[in-house]
């Protein structure tokens, strides 16, 4: 039987692997991701998660291992095969990056308003009063003060700015978003609304996205799938319920366990 279209993964990651030196960060990763699905990726500070991240991103080069991507256009892409310009265009329109630290994520010395403003421009958005209109919208979404537009970031707290740099990704609907601990500095609350909003817009949107997380909270809350790595290797992969709930992997156990522990 013949995939559709619409069944088609919109990201293939075979055997990926990245060596600095003698040390493998990442070894032989391997998972599809259809659109519409989030995927997150768990484990222990230095298990290889967002080095994982990162290759899927082209930020890194493989040691081993291929990532390919569907375009818009549905044609495959081997994301490191890809030239600088033709990378930076796919991370400008249909893929977003939400990093850790928001300093690397923003534009820090241009307004709140221009670094959400910026990426719609990248899809031709030249209207000053759209542009405008739709970066308010969204710092409204993200619980930002509308009126604080033309401030810089560093007049924002860091919880502030990290809202600020998920407006910035999402403001374009991109049909991938990788994230890197994305609710890192904020509150129980405004991360419970921003993952609520997160899942909204999977939903409706239909994109996909990968996230990053020591948190398994928010895995289970925001993914349909859930990959857990220790060491630089995955050593479980499935259903986050399924994962989360009957843990097959020694590691994953100690993990859940770790969580629910008294």
């Amino acid at each position: 039987m013949t995939e559709s279209h619409t069944d088609l993964p919109l990201l293939r990651v075979q055997a990926l692997g990245r060596r600095f030196d003698s040390l493998w960060a990442v070894r032989e990763a391997s998972f599809e991701l259809h659109p519409g699905e989030v995927l997150a990726i768990v484990g222990e500070s230095g298990s290889g998660k967002s080095t994982l991240l990162h290759l899927l991103a082209g930020q890194l080069a493989p040691s081993e291992g291929q990532v390919h991507y569907r375009c818009a256009e549905g044609d495959w892409v081997d994301v490191h095969a890809l030239n600088e310009a033709r990378l930076r265009r796919l991370a400008r329109t249909e893929w977003g990056f939400v990093e850790q630290d928001a300093t690397r994520g923003l534009r820090m010395g241009v307004s709140a308003g221009a670094n959400i403003g910026e990426r719609l421009m990248g899809l031709g958005v030249r209207h000053y009063g759209s542009l405008r209109e739709q970066a308010a919208q969204w710092m409204g979404r993200v619980e930002l003060d509308t009126t604080r537009l033309d401030d810089l970031p560093r007049e924002f707290s860091g919880g502030m700015r990290q809202r600020l740099q998920i407006a910035r990704n999402l403001v374009t609907r991109p049909r991938l978003v990788l994230m890197d601990e994305p609710t890192s500095g904020l509150d129980v609350s405004v991360q419970a609304r921003l993952l609520d909003l997160i899942r909204l817009l999977v939903g409706r949107l239909h994109l996909a996205a990968v996230i990053v997380t020591h948190d398994l909270g928010v895995a289970r809350l925001l993914a349909h799938r859930t990959l857990v790595m220790r060491g630089g290797r995955v050593v479980e992969h499935g259903l986050t319920d399924r994962v989360l709930d009957d843990p097959q992997h020694a590691y994953t156990q100690l993990l859940v366990s770790s969580v629910v522990a008294p």
